[in-house]
């Protein structure tokens, strides 16, 4: 009868040993850096891509990027395969050829709901605006590489890019621009951060434009791309992705009172083709808040 023990002399040992260690779970190094850990615009992004690899059952370790980037390097990092291998921004048709877009907008399209950061003092000033063509009129700020300020040159506003985020805020303090389009999304974080700067939000204004915020991922990893939309499908079927939503948002759509706002509707002309936008289980519908 054959020596059945299993020691480091019988190749069956390795064998054995190798199905018994645990797997290595693969990294994936998303675009928030850990420096940024207490920026709300992070939290839920990073906890909806946590949710979805949990529930796609699936095996990688989520980490943070190493550096503070703006959003066209890290963009071009994804394209490259270098140093990040999933980022949240909004889409375009262009981001779309470049990168592995998962199409499920991971905050229902919030992003393009956009209330006004202004100056105290300009409250009065802009109660008495309720057009797009008085708006246009002023000056708006928006990010040098931010879809959001191509949509707001198509359709004929007055828009001042910047390269630096907090500059914008200081742009606005100092009078240089009238107003800062801000998702409802970021704008109340945005407001309790930014105190010293006296500003405020519009109180009967908004725009609207439709601005799905994807997962990209890079080009050469589309495994993890169909891990992270399987994962997010489960999520919106057992209700944990709403769960999450009203947890970080229900807070700020309570407080812009959408129904009591004039809404300023805009064309964006950078929407691929491919949006799901007659899915309405993927979409913030201001009437039941969700």
């Amino acid at each position: 009868m054959p020596n059945l023990f299993l020691t480091a002399h019988n190749p069956m040992f390795y064998l054995l040993m190798l199905f018994a260690l645990p797997s290595i779970a693969e990294p994936v190094v998303y675009n928030w850096p850990a420096s940024n850990k207490s920026d709300p615009r992070g939290h839920y992004p990073i906890a909806l891509l946590q949710l979805a690899l949990e529930k796609s059952d699936s095996d990688y370790l989520l980490l943070p990027s190493n550096r503070d980037q703006v959003q066209w390097r890290n963009l071009r990092q994804l394209e490259i395969g270098q140093g990040v291998d999933v980022v949240w921004t909004m889409t375009s048709i262009e981001r779309e050829q470049k990168q592995l877009p998962v199409r499920i907008p991971i905050d229902r399209g919030l992003l393009g709901w956009r209330l006004l950061l202004i100056r105290q003092q300009d409250t009065a000033r802009f109660a008495e605006i309720n057009s797009a063509e008085s708006l246009r009129k002023l000056r708006a700020v928006q990010g040098h590489d931010w879809p959001d300020l191509t949509i707001l040159q198509h359709n004929q506003f007055n828009v001042i890019p910047s390269t630096f985020y907090n500059g914008m805020f200081v742009m606005l303090q100092l009078g240089r621009v009238d107003y800062f389009p801000r998702a409802l999304s970021e704008v109340y974080a945005e407001l309790n951060n930014h105190t010293t700067e006296q500003l405020a939000i519009a109180d009967s204004l908004a725009l609207y434009y439709p601005a799905p915020l994807y997962y990209f991922v890079r080009p050469d990893k589309p495994a993890l791309a169909q891990a992270i939309e399987q994962g997010l499908q489960r999520a919106i079927a057992d209700g944990s992705m709403q769960q999450l939503f009203m947890q970080h948002f229900a807070t700020a759509i309570s407080a812009a009172k959408l129904s009591n706002r004039h809404i300023i509707r805009l064309e964006n002309p950078l929407l691929p083709e491919a949006t799901p936008l007659q899915d309405s289980r993927l979409w913030f519908n201001p009437e039941v808040g969700y």
